[in-house]
């Protein structure tokens, strides 16, 4: 392997090292928020720990010393609440949180490779603050045990006798599959470093086997070290806490009696006397004692030789390789998934996309043909790409509740800064979306949440005043609904003040005096852009302001964001999204000699067209009765100024899309479609009915009917040019 391959696989596995450290940090800041709240929550602090460790142990591998110094700061005060020294505090729980930031900061340089003064100054200035939070639970602490006097050994054995220069003895054996789990022993060296000095280290390769006999992947290295630190035996262990299932790891205390050195020896040579030998003359280079059990404790120290009979020693240790032993140990969830680049899943969902076209092409053959054979081959075809579709698709659904995870501290923190008592609850956060959708969606959702707490939620006081508990309510909620997905932001806050957007927009010539418009029309009106009716602008939001982004990143996804609100009572923001922008079911209808798609979900059912549209002349649009309902219509070829093609073949389409129920006149029904959805060019992106555009299997062209913009079109339908 040369140089560059080398250097393309440490990219690789540092690239992997900060999309992790990512992962990490989001884990970390959540168990941080749930201390603040369940600070008995045992579990919980063992996950931020567990989180801390991970990222200044990998940091570690890659040589990254500012992570490295600054976490462990972080991990050490942990470390004092999860051994009960210290009791969460608003102050620790701030610090930590500060320093989850620092952390971000930190590997932020290292992803950019560059390293700031300000950020350096930033650590040194918090870790301070750390340390002098746990620093206040060692001063207490037990004053060391005196160490233990030696029994007399037996004659006739030899063993080994700890020195007195009070080192730890670290024993390690890196199994084969170490470095495949991403495991390096280099790395666990340097951090060892950190916590005090490696006085003496010895490699063992004697499992190494013959060039022509190695697996390239394995691990067959083992080693036996001597640290002088004065860290605790926890810190150590903590060490290798993600490695003891790729390794055996055996320490002894810098005060160990000879029988844990014994057992030691019989543990890692059993019988083999050869072994036996190497490791005590090892032990000897490092500074352990080896002695013969028939001479006096305090005789000189002399080498260890082989012996022709040595008694059996009842073997320790067992029951904890049976606990680490990697086959005997439940699987991690973590174990489960594989991460894969978004640019190759892309790719592939873009391959699928064309397989969907080309099968539609194969399809239409075969009907053509009118061979039995062949129609069965491609109808078996088409159910294999559609499966194949719905899993291609399934493996870009993340669920929203990740999205969602972000605001509680946003929450958190802007309730300390404008001093408010808020209930933030997340529901629906299993719901799934498409990540590219839910990647857009984030900055829209933060700012509807600012806007929440800051001009929606009143102050404690001021609900006092008006009669409502001090603590205001904040969710969010996902679900799914007819195809689609509905987010909601909602808030118990003072609501929004219809006659205070109604005399903004008069002023700003949006709407006329004597205009007369819906509640739902006026909460509309705070979507033009630079609307506001806040007194005052704060650094968090001002309501109306930048809300016309907002309407313009969710439209861009296909989707509607609506309003409800009553003055005093709060407010609710309702964004409703397709389930995905690539591929969608849909039913295929013909209108003017051009092919309409509508998506599946929203096809309620098909009727025959009722008298009412039949009569109706040259009207656009009108009511009919649906068995006892009145429903409105709208005729499709007279929406788009084509003219029918059969008007004895005509249809009625039942549709309901959120609120939305109305019937759609076509002219041909033809079927369910595999539809892969294209975007319209730069020119017909104004047109608010179509949400795209796909090729059916014949090579034609379809559009794709937005429901929701097919309704606001036709409700303020001018001339054909315009709709």
């Amino acid at each position: 392997m040369n140089r560059d391959d080398d250097a393309e696989i440490l990219a690789a596995a540092r690239a992997g090292f900060l999309d992790e450290a990512n992962d990490m940090l989001a884990q970390f800041e959540q168990a941080l928020l749930v201390m603040e709240t369940a600070p008995d929550d045992a579990e919980n602090l063992n996950a931020a720990f567990r989180a801390a460790h991970t990222i200044k142990g990998t940091a570690g591998m890659f040589g990254c010393e500012a992570v490295v110094t600054f976490t462990h700061e972080v991990e050490t005060l942990l470390e004092s609440l999860r051994s009960g020294k210290l009791d969460i505090t608003e102050e620790i729980a701030a610090a930590l949180l500060d320093g989850r930031d620092q952390m971000e900061a930190l590997i932020g340089e290292v992803r950019a490779g560059t390293e700031s003064p300000e950020i350096l100054a930033r650590s040194q200035e918090l870790g301070e603050v750390l340390r002098r939070l746990y620093m206040g639970s060692t001063a207490g602490s037990a004053p060391d045990v005196a160490p233990q006097t030696p029994p007399k050994p037996a004659p006739g054995v030899p063993v080994a006798v700890p020195s007195s220069h009070g080192a730890w003895h670290l024993s390690l054996r890196f199994g084969p599959d170490a470095l495949r789990s991403g495991m390096d022993p280099l790395a666990f060296m340097r951090y060892l470093q950190t916590l005090g000095e490696i006085w003496h280290r010895q490699l063992l390769v004697e499992a190494v086997p013959a060039l022509e006999s190695m697996d390239p992947e394995a691990c067959y290295i083992g080693m036996e070290l001597r640290l002088k630190s004065e860290k605790d035996r926890k810190t150590i262990e903590d060490v290798f806490e993600f490695a003891r299932e790729v390794a055996s790891i055996e320490i002894l205390d810098p005060q160990a009696p000879p029988p844990e050195y014994d057992a030691l020896l019989e543990r890692r040579c059993g019988d083999d006397e050869a072994a036996r030998s190497r490791m005590l003359w090892i032990w000897l280079s490092q500074g352990v004692n080896v002695r013969l059990r028939d001479e006096p404790a305090a005789e000189a120290e002399v080498a260890a030789v082989p012996v022709t009979s040595t008694p059996k020693i009842e073997r320790r240790g067992t029951e904890r390789e049976r606990r680490t032993n990697p086959r005997e140990r439940r699987a991690t969830e973590e174990t489960r998934f594989v991460k894969v680049r978004a640019d190759k899943l892309d790719h592939l969902i873009d391959l699928i996309g064309e397989l969907v076209i080309a099968g539609s092409g194969a399809q239409m053959v075969a009907n053509h043909e009118g061979s039995p054979a062949f129609l069965e081959a491609t109808q078996r075809v088409a159910d294999l790409v559609q499966a194949t579709r719905d899993g291609a698709l399934a493996l870009r659904m993340v669920p929203v509740g990740e999205t969602f995870a972000r605001f509680q501290r946003v929450v958190r923190d802007t309730c300390k800064s404008l001093a408010k008592e808020i209930d933030f609850t997340v529901t629906g956060g299993d719901t799934e979306l498409d990540k590219s959708m839910v990647e857009v969606l984030a900055d829209p959702l933060m700012h509807l949440v600012r806007n929440s707490l800051d001009h929606g939620i009143e102050t404690p006081s001021e609900r006092e005043t008006v009669g409502k508990s001090r603590l205001g309510h904040l969710g969010l909620n996902a679900y799914h609904e007819a195809g689609s997905i509905v987010i909601e932001v909602s808030d118990d806050g003072r609501g929004l003040r219809r006659d205070r957007i109604l005399s903004k927009a008069v002023e700003r010539g949006l709407v006329t005096p004597e205009a007369q418009l819906t509640d739902a029309e006026v909460w509309q009106l705070i979507f033009a852009p630079g609307f506001s009716t806040a007194e005052k602008v704060t650094d968090l939001s001002g309501r109306g302001v930048g809300m016309d982004v907002v309407k313009r990143n969710i439209e861009s996804l296909r989707g509607q964001i609506s309003l409800v609100s009553s003055e005093g009572r709060g407010t609710t923001t309702q964004i409703r999204l397709p389930l995905t922008l690539a591929m969608i079911d849909g039913f295929l209808t013909m209108v003017g000699g051009v092919y309409y798609v509508l998506p599946l979900a929203v096809v309620a059912e098909c009727i025959d067209v009722p008298r009412e549209c039949r009569d109706a002349g040259d009207r656009m649009c009108g009511t009919f009765d649906l068995r006892g309902e009145v429903l409105p219509y709208l005729d499709l070829a007279r929406f788009y100024g084509a003219e029918a093609t059969d008007s004895r073949r005509r249809s009625l389409i039942v549709v309901r899309d959120g609120n939305v129920r109305i019937g759609l006149v076509v002219d041909r029904l033809l079927g369910e479609h595999q539809t892969v959805i294209k975007p319209l060019a730069g020119i017909f992106r104004h047109l608010k009915a179509l949400a795209g555009s796909t090729i059916l299997g014949s090579g034609d062209v379809a559009l794709v009917l937005d429901m929701q913009g097919l309704v606001t079109a036709a409700t303020h339908a001018g001339s054909p040019a315009t709709r």
